[in-house]
Order: C-alpha cells, then sequence, then structure tokens
C-alpha cells in the first residue's frame, strides 16, 4: 500500500451515518424540546450530561469537544430561565460534572481515533503482506486459465496457513497448493518459505520431484526453530505442472487431498502417489513419484485444502466436494475456472453449520485447446 493510499485509509470514514451517529442530536433536541414543554418548571437539562459519551463513540476529540461546550452552554441557559437557579448548589454541581464528563469524553475521543487508525495500519500491513504471500492468481497463464480463492480461518486475520501460487516456467505452467500444519506466526513463516522458495525453484528443476526436494529443503532452512519452533511442522501438498506442449497435468502429491477432474460426463478424482508431507520427506526414500495424467481442453483441474473437505453441517457430514461439484456441474460444458472457484467457496460456506477456524484455499486450472487428439491421451506414469 502506497504512502497516499495509506494516508487517504486515515481519514475519517464517510459511509452512510447509523442511528448511533444521530443519538447525542437526538437527546440534545429532545432536551431543549422537554424544557419548553415544561416551561422552565422543571430542571430538565440534567439528560445533557450524558450527551458528551454519546459524542465521543462516534466523533472525533473537536466534535466531542463542542458537544460538551453546547451542553454546557444549554445548562446555564436553561437554569438562568428560572430565578435563582442559575447560580444554586446543585446546578454548579451539574457544571462541574458536565466539564469533567467532556473533558473525559474527549480523550476518549482521542483514543478511539488513536485505536483505529492504528487498527487500519495494521490491517494495511496485513494486507500488503496477503498480496506478497498469496499473489492474485493471473486468469490466463500460457495455455492455462486459473482462478483461486484464500480465506484465513482465525477471525480478523488476512494471512493464515494454506497457500497456494501458479507460475508460467521453461518447463510449463506449475501450481503449488499446500496447507501448513498449525497456525499463527510459525505458519506464516512457513509459507512464505514454501512460497518463495517455489518461486525460484520452479524456474530452475526440471523434475517436478526436484521441485518438492527443493520445497523440503527450504522448510528445514527456514522453518522457526528453537523453544517457539513446531518439531511436528510439516506441510501438505499439490505440485502441478502442465507442459507447454499440452493435453496432461503431471503432479506431485505430498500427503494433500488429491485433484478433481470436471469435464463433461461428470467429476473424477485423480489417482496419485501420495507420499510424506514436505517437511517429513527425510524420513522416507528419495524417487520420482510424479503421475501424468491426461486433461482435455475445457475439464478443469480443481485442488482445495482440507478448510473446505472437512467443513461440517449441522449433523456433523463433512463436506462432500466430489458429489457436489458433480451435482453442479454434472454435463455441463467447459465451465470456467472462476464459476467453479466462486461455486465452492460458496456452497462449502452454506454447508458449514458453524464458523470454522480453519483456512479455506481452492484453485482451479484448465487447458484454453487440447495440444493432441482427445483419443490419443491416456493415464500414463513416467517411466
Amino acid at each position: 500500500m502506497t504512502s497516499r493510499n495509506l494516508a487517504a485509509a486515515l481519514r475519517p470514514p464517510s459511509p452512510r451515518r447509523g442511528w448511533v451517529w444521530w443519538l447525542p442530536l437526538i437527546a440534545v433536541a429532545v432536551d431543549v424540546l422537554a424544557e419548553f414543554a415544561v416551561h422552565g418548571r422543571e430542571p430538565v437539562s440534567f439528560m445533557l450530561i450524558a450527551v458528551p459519551p454519546l459524542a465521543a463513540a462516534t466523533r472525533g476529540p473537536w466534535g466531542t469537544a463542542l458537544s460538551a461546550v453546547v451542553c454546557l452552554g444549554l445548562e446555564m441557559w436553561m437554569a438562568a430561565r428560572r430565578v435563582g437557579h442559575f447560580g444554586e448548589q446543585h446546578h454548579i454541581a451539574m457544571y462541574v460534572a458536565t466539564l469533567l464528563i467532556g473533558v473525559a469524553s474527549v480523550a476518549l475521543s482521542w483514543q478511539r481515533e488513536r485505536t483505529r487508525r492504528h487498527l487500519i495500519r495494521a490491517n494495511s500491513v496485513a494486507e500488503a503482506m496477503q498480496r506478497t504471500l498469496l499473489r492474485p492468481v493471473p486468469r490466463r497463464l500460457g495455455p492455462v486459465r486459473a482462478s483461486a480463492f484464500y480465506e484465513a480461518g482465525e477471525g480478523g486475520t488476512l494471512v493464515g496457513g494454506d497457500l497456494y501460487d501458479v507460475c508460467e516456467t521453461p518447463f510449463g505452467v506449475r501450481a503449488i497448493i499446500g496447507d501448513v500444519r498449525g497456525k499463527g506466526l510459525n505458519a506464516v513463516q512457513t509459507v512464505a518459505a514454501v512460497l518463495g522458495s517455489f518461486r525460484v525453484s520452479a524456474h530452475e528443476w526440471q523434475s517436478l520431484s526436484s521441485l518438492a526436494e527443493r520445497l523440503e529443503l527450504s522448510i528445514a532452512r527456514n522453518s522457526p526453530a528453537g523453544d517457539d519452533g513446531d518439531p511436528e511442522l510439516f506441510v501438505t501438498a499439490l505440485v502441478m505442472e502442465f507442459p507447454a506442449d499440452g493435453g496432461e497435468v503431471r503432479v506431485v502429491d505430498r500427503g494433500h487431498p488429491a485433484p478433481l477432474v470436471i469435464g463433461p460426463e461428470g467429476v473424477r478424482r485423480l489417482a496419485t502417489a501420495p507420499g510424506l508431507p514436505l517437511g517429513l520427506g527425510g524420513l522416507a526414500g528419495r524417487e520420482d513419484d510424479t503421475t501424468v495424467h491426461a486433461l482435455g481442453a475445457g475439464e478443469v483441474l480443481v485442488v482445495y485444502t482440507d478448510g473446505i473437505s472437512e467443513a461440517r453441517d449441522a449433523d456433523g457430514v463433512f463436506y462432500p466436494v466430489l458429489e457436489r461439484l458433480t451435482a453442479r456441474f454434472r454435463g455441463e460444458r467447459a465451465p470456467a475456472p472462476e464459476t467453479v472457484v466462486s461455486f465452492l467457496r460458496t456452497d462449502s460456506q452454506q454447508w458449514s453449520a458453524r464458523s470454522d477456524d480453519d483456512d479455506r484455499a481452492a484453485l482451479a486450472l484448465s487447458l484454453a485447446a487440447p495440444a493432441v487428439p482427445i483419443s490419443a491421451r491416456a493415464d500414463r506414469s513416467p517411466p
């Protein structure tokens, strides 16, 4: 966020004024009308003491101070309408109370404005961090169309433990989606390490398995260590590649939910060779676990994190991703990735019976045109 945008954000907002904003004015109007209604026979000016705190809830320090001065003046004017009341002891106490409450209200208003500015700055930093870590996915990269969404599970946060990215490389379009075990700053640090490594290594390593090993190394080198670190830190992930000569997708599965493919005949789940999650790869031998699958023009590859598949309804039933996508897109030819992502986001949220604290992310990708005849393609494993 630029300094100009930040300055604009820090200016007092100009939304539609709600009923709370009008309360001080209503209180003053009611008190003045009551004064004329009783013709000065009853001391109704005491109600004005409550106006400065009401003003502090919606106005800045100067507006709050003005409300205190106006109320003090009205109290004196109303007291002067009754002979002998202006300097009466109870009225003097009321003037002093209004003055003290006005000063306190100004201080509260100043603190509220200070807190608001601090929150705006904090949200601006969080938004910049989110845009740096989870950059908006381009709608088109080479032969691939893409769309994605992300929602942090912890209320009020913009960045969590889910990650995704898509980039165009000399080896084709490559994509990643992952889910960090745990939450908080350690998870965000791990997200930054994995995405930073992916954005560099995806352009350098021809083998998709070698790319996954580099991501594994980035976790070992950059994950939080010491007393604050998580000894069981790992990241489930899918690393995918759409070769430039097209017609297929290559997948390395590191313990993540397998991809789904939406086609004219429904939705199918791709068979992968699941390995240990990133961060635990040292517990197993290294081998090329890439699987290759045919992908026709107009078919949409969908990957997601468990924040979607583990959303529960009121009966505790998990969100059935494959069945819900099948019901929505069966028979539809070449749905747009944006349409698929929008449906998955809205439908899974409506399915959930409560506000889940897990992050949710989904990525949809499709080939714009086939590179080889569909009849010549078949699922196969690399030699």
